[in-house]
């Protein structure tokens, strides 16, 4: 896979403007690609497209936050938090390993992008969403930062694992990964605020040309962020404040 250029950029951009999801896709299953409790944000089940655009097969993307049983994504608060950037070291999904969602062949990985300082002060997250739009310019790490694809079949579809640890990567192009084998750890590297992991599922290995495909989880327990309502799902997508953990194989 490249990083696109000025006029495939410009292409794609045009391509995802245009682009009308077919409402008769059927999901492709996966499981959840770590282990322990993880907050959503940005999903499918909440809007499409989840992060605002068709761009880069985002379509129906989705990025879970590491969170303890009291719904934090880091044991500690102090005046960085409120006034500063903090280090990613500090939230509990930084390092984590990350898990094969599905049996597949790896086609495409890249890594080098450093895992930036993370962001929950308004002070720090204002300044840097307006600097979102010249990211991409700087190429597809600078919004990927490192990554993992995975094809599920001879021709797709395809899964992103995104925003992964610098110096993490335990794959490379060519392996044959079961479902639940670990194949990086989360990280804070491309756009990204605080440590999680973006996944999607896409036509494409290649980013800048990749059009989102519909996707569901298999087999995971999610509670509700109002009332505490816990559920055991066979096949969902849970929305965006769910708190969901992998269901415990027999």
């Amino acid at each position: 896979m490249r990083d696109g250029g000025e006029d495939d950029l410009t292409a794609a951009v045009r391509a995802a403007d245009a682009y009308v999801p077919d409402p008769g896709l059927a999901p492709v299953p996966l499981t959840l690609p770590f282990r322990g409790t993880w907050t959503v944000q940005n999903s499918p089940a909440t809007r499409v497209p989840s992060h605002g655009t068709h761009l880069l097969g985002e379509t129906f993307a989705i990025d879970f936050v590491a969170v303890d049983r009291r719904g934090r994504t880091a044991p500690v608060r102090d005046w960085r938090t409120v006034a500063a950037t903090e280090p990613p070291e500090r939230f509990l999904g930084f390092d984590q390993p990350i898990l094969a969602p599905a049996s597949g062949r790896v086609v495409a990985v890249h890594d080098g992008e450093p895992d930036h300082p993370a962001r929950r002060s308004p002070l720090t997250l204002v300044p840097y969403l307006l600097t979102q739009a010249g990211r991409l310019r700087q190429g597809l790490g600078a919004v990927a930062g490192n990554y993992v694809i995975l094809a599920l079949g001879a021709s797709g579809p395809y899964v992103g694992l995104v925003h992964l640890r610098r110096g993490s990567l335990q794959v490379r192009p060519g392996d044959d990964v079961a479902a639940g084998r670990p194949v990086a750890r989360c990280g804070n590297s491309g756009n990204s605020t605080q440590p999680h992991v973006h996944v999607q599922v896409m036509d494409s290995a290649d980013l800048v040309r990749a059009r989102g495909l519909p996707m569901t989880f298999r087999d995971y327990r999610s509670v509700r962020p109002r009332g505490g309502r816990t559920e055991d799902v066979t096949s969902g997508v849970p929305r965006d404040g769910d708190i969901v953990e992998p269901l415990p194989t027999s």
